[in-house]
């Protein structure tokens, strides 16, 4: 029988800025910084960034496996670089990832995944980077991985849906709204792409030279191998028309780390990626049979 594998990932900040990264030939030729490592059996996924008062503040999914709950972390850089401050932003009572935050009419929004939930909640910040309040839901769905963006005097937001399988791996959703807090409108082409390598959202919706683009997961083989990088050719309420223009693969990044790359997010003049390995230590036996038997005890 093959050893069961843990998936880890950690979270670097590329010294470039998201659409000087559309090649992967761009991404491996760039700097990249790795935040502090969380340390055994933990990881750090999913980073979104954004920048206030000269500093750069990264959210991230972060994962424990002997609770195996995600939590919204953050890191705070100051101007030099360093960690300034790092903590707990979101806790709740099912698993967060996919931290997505924005600034809207002056204020600051975080839009994480909480699919167990069954809605996407829009929170903001009451002091920030460390306490959020929910909103209000945008979709009475479980939305995955939602990634909003403003363009052409409108809202758009893409995302994916659980389901058998690998519905969420394979396709992507398409809402529409005049502003942030909605109304929300589902698409009437959903799901506008149905593809395994191309579909899933990975990061921050950007433009570039008037065209908007999407980086989206490369799951065939396996959850999060890659980014594909996908082009809106039309983008209308009644129409939607893509294609992927490239792929960037995690190999050589970071030594040891080849096994995935699935977030690419913009955070002005650098991009917050993610990558994985697979880590074959038998510890995870014994983390998965500790949190079992605390589960059964009063």
């Amino acid at each position: 029988m093959a050893r069961k594998t843990t998936e880890l990932w950690h979270t670097g900040i590329v010294a470039a800025p998201i659409a000087g990264l559309m090649t992967s030939e761009a991404l491996h030729a760039a700097d990249i910084r790795w935040l502090p490592d969380p340390g055994s059996f933990r990881f750090m996924a999913d980073p979104f960034g954004i920048w206030r008062d000269g500093r750069l503040t990264v959210f991230v999914e972060a994962l424990d496996y002997r609770i195996k709950r995600g939590e919204i972390h953050y890191v705070t850089f100051d101007a030099d670089g360093a960690v300034a401050a790092q903590g707990l932003a979101l806790r709740e009572p099912f698993h967060l990832s996919y931290p997505v935050v924005l600034e809207d009419g002056g204020e600051v929004f975080m839009l994480p995944e909480g699919h167990r939930s069954g809605k996407l909640t829009l929170y903001r910040a009451g002091s920030f980077p460390d306490r959020w309040m929910p909103v209000q839901s945008l979709l009475d769905l479980p939305a995955i991985d939602a990634s909003p963006v403003q363009y052409n005097d409108r809202w758009w937001m893409f995302f994916a849906l659980p389901g058998d399988g690998n519905r969420a791996m394979r396709e992507l959703h398409v809402a529409f709204a005049d502003t942030l807090r909605g109304r929300w409108r589902l698409h009437p082409a959903n799901p506008v792409r149905t593809a395994l390598d191309s579909a899933r959202p990975g990061g921050t919706p950007f433009e570039h030279d008037g065209v908007l683009y999407l980086p989206t997961q490369d799951c065939v083989g396996g959850y999060g191998r890659g980014i594909s990088l996908l082009r809106f050719d039309t983008l209308t309420e009644a129409r939607v028309e893509t294609s992927v223009v490239s792929s960037l693969r995690p190999q050589g990044l970071r030594g040891g780390w080849d096994d995935g790359l699935h977030t690419l997010s913009a955070a002005g003049p650098v991009t917050l990626i993610d990558v994985k390995r697979l880590d074959p230590s038998p510890g995870r036996f014994w983390i998965d049979v500790q949190r079992r038997l605390r589960r059964l005890l009063p």
